[in-house]
């Protein structure tokens, strides 16, 4: 084949295990064959050239994952896009990524988004008209598979392009830990919009020839069937989902005897939330990492679970990570240091941005996360702080300059400052902190409505102080410790 990226995938899949049943979705069943034909024939069917964007707005869907497959198939570009945002936000991102075609998955509309679009009525007629005949243009493992957007410090979304190298290396990390079988049945309800379902468990286990049952969203009831009936033996997801499944009532009772593999990221596990696990005989597989890295950096085994509890691991098998200290030095064994990764699974860097990408990448390769680490004595990491204030909220990062920007377009708002505070139920959640103009009044209900419809739900605090004064420094810039250090406890 000519086609070395993440595109050739299923006919490479198709050509050894034609018969086994690659997707599920809402009762009925996708074989490998079934998703070679319907890729082909929606390859051959777009109407889009090599280079170009193809982006697609839906949740867990066959249309995404064949959309996905038929952009890589073309040497087009896919860029998924969070259903979570609103208009304004969706825009922004259309704008800037400027796609050739903008596909809609089963519950969406046009929503007033701009360009050609494709919508779920049009789809299934759309892929008819197309020919199953093998598609094989060239394409390499250096050129950009993806464009995945995550917000920035700026409070503007920044595109992570991903390379089908970058994809196809962080899948080799995750199987040289992760021991997935031709005959994994994995639970896809983590959304595939973010790279970490995306990652971390369609690709990988494409490439072993799994299951995946697409689920548009995470239920717990229906979570708990699934893996009954359906024999899940693979699971990957945010702690927020693992923490819903073991505070069930069912939890207890539950058939759990068919899972293998639970892989958790985006914050930090609780130690009980460990144990509750392990006394059901299961081990939560948990790491570290970031759009930025395809996601994998860190990776920490069932083995060192509990004794390395609340660390993120070691460097994943194909990847390096260091710890520099603020005066550039290599930071020593329990001093904090900003994490920087290397490796193939490093992003080459942000779509139309590269005063953006010089900042966060050297020369020779180097990403800097802006996340503070702290390293033991065994080279086990454990994330302390972040540089860039994100919030992490049930698996959603929130920046908190995207929130005060949207604050500040009120009329009383003079200053303001967001923070994150302990959730029990999202792990963290934000707050904001707000100083009145002079001489206005204000309810923290108006402020918060204000929000909504200009930000994602998600990204809106759920609690919101006034307060006299924000702290400075010498040099009028806020800073945010002494707030974490007042407001911090929720």
């Amino acid at each position: 084949m000519r086609n070395q990226g993440i595109g050739s995938w299923p006919a490479r899949r198709a050509r050894m295990t034609p018969d086994k049943v690659a997707l599920s979705y809402k009762g009925r069943d996708y074989t490998y064959r079934d998703l070679l034909e319907r890729v082909n024939r929606l390859a051959s069917a777009l109407d889009v050239r090599r280079g170009e964007r193809v982006a697609f707005l839906g949740a867990n869907q066959p249309a995404f994952v064949e959309t996905f497959f038929a952009a890589g198939l073309l040497g087009a570009v896919f860029v998924p896009l969070n259903t979570r945002l609103t208009g304004p936000e969706l825009r922004f991102i259309l704008q800037d990524a400027d796609p050739a075609l903008l596909v809609l998955g089963e519950e969406r509309d046009g929503d007033g988004l701009p360009g050609r679009l494709l919508t779920a009525a049009d789809y299934e007629d759309l892929l008819a008209s197309g020919s199953p005949e093998p598609i094989d243009e060239p394409v390499s493992q250096d050129d950009v598979c993806l464009i995945m957007y995550t917000s920035g410090t700026t409070g503007r979304p920044k595109g992570a392009m991903l390379t089908h190298a970058n994809l196809t290396w962080n899948t080799v990390n995750l199987l040289v830990d992760v021991p997935l079988a031709h005959d994994e049945v994995a639970l896809v309800g983590a959304p595939l919009f973010h790279i970490a379902a995306l990652g971390q468990a369609l690709v990988p286990g494409m490439l072993k020839g799994a299951r995946a049952i697409l689920e548009p969203t995470f239920d717990v009831e229906r979570a708990f069937d699934l893996i009954e009936s359906e024999r899940v033996t693979f699971i990957a997801g945010v702690p927020t989902m693992f923490s819903f499944l073991a505070r069930s009532p069912r939890w207890r009772e539950a058939d759990l005897s068919s899972l293998r593999h639970l892989l958790c990221g985006g914050a930090p596990l609780p130690e009980p939330l460990i144990r509750a696990y392990q006394e059901r005989g299961l081990a939560l597989l948990q790491g570290y990492g970031m759009t930025e890295v395809s996601p994998g950096a860190l990776f920490l085994g069932a083995g060192r679970s509990l004794d390395k509890a609340g660390t993120a691991g070691v460097p994943c098998f194909f990847s390096d990570v260091r710890l520099v200290a603020p005066d550039g030095s290599p930071a020593a064994i329990g001093e904090p240091g900003e994490l920087y990764v290397q490796g193939p699974n490093v992003m080459p860097g942000y779509w139309r941005r590269p005063e953006e990408s010089a900042k966060v990448l050297s020369e020779d390769g180097w990403f800097r996360s802006g996340d503070i680490g702290v390293a033991d004595e065994d080279g086990y990491v454990r994330i302390s702080d972040r540089v860039k204030d994100m919030i992490i909220s049930g698996g959603e990062n929130i920046y908190p300059a995207e929130v005060e920007s949207a604050l500040y377009e009120h009329a009383t708002v003079a200053e303001c400052a967001v923070i994150g505070v302990p959730d029990e139920k999202w792990g963290e959640v934000g707050k904001a902190l707000v100083v009145l103009r002079p001489d206005v009044t204000a309810e923290a209900e108006e402020l918060l409505r204000h929000l909504d419809g200009r930000l994602a739900r998600y990204k809106i605090p759920k609690y919101l102080e006034f307060v006299a004064e924000l702290p400075k420094n010498a040099a009028g810039k806020l800073i945010k410790a002494p707030l974490r250090k007042l407001y911090g406890g929720g």
